[in-house]
């Protein structure tokens, strides 16, 4: 197999995707506290996982060692998913983990009976505005002041997708 290379960094091939856990929840804390600037606590984590019945949450897994690499909370009400977030932990950055977990969350919202994705994205994050667009989203109007840590406005983004019934 030919490893492909993007920005020195070789591609991960292998990972695994599943429903998030509450022992994953620590993983996910590490990603969290290290990607946002106001980071989600364990209890919201535990509360959309266990209590909030519009709420999926998935990880990204290594295959060797189980370690979780990525993760994205979202929540489907009618025929739409929201994407709250979506993080890849800082050392399997740029090595198409991203790309292919987003694939994933369109694909599971599809197989929801989903037929739109929509997503809020600071304008300063251009990895993420990048990926989205990449992606099919396209940017729909603009929050004021959305983010409450440094008052910056964020871009609401939304792409259309089409459901598919489950397998």
């Amino acid at each position: 197999m030919i490893a492909k290379f993007r920005k020195g960094r070789e591609r991960l091939q292998s990972f695994l995707i599943a429903g998030m856990s509450v022992e994953d929840i620590p993983g996910v804390l590490e990603i969290e506290n290290v990607s946002f600037p106001t980071p989600w606590s364990e209890s919201a984590f535990r509360y959309e996982l266990q209590e909030n019945p519009y709420a999926s949450l998935f990880v990204a897994k290594t295959r060797e060692q189980s370690t979780v690499i990525a993760f994205a909370c979202v929540w489907i009400i009618d025929q739409e998913m929201k994407i709250n977030n979506i993080a890849v932990r800082p050392e399997f950055r740029s090595r198409g983990v991203g790309a292919r977990f987003l694939k994933f969350l369109l694909e599971y919202a599809g197989s929801q009976g989903c037929r739109e994705v929509a997503l809020e994205v600071r304008p300063s994050n251009d990895v993420a505005l990048h990926l989205y667009r990449r992606s099919g989203f396209a940017p729909i109007g603009r929050r004021k002041h959305y983010y409450s840590d440094t008052h910056e406005d964020a871009i609401v983004m939304w792409r259309r997708i089409e459901p598919r019934p489950e397998d």
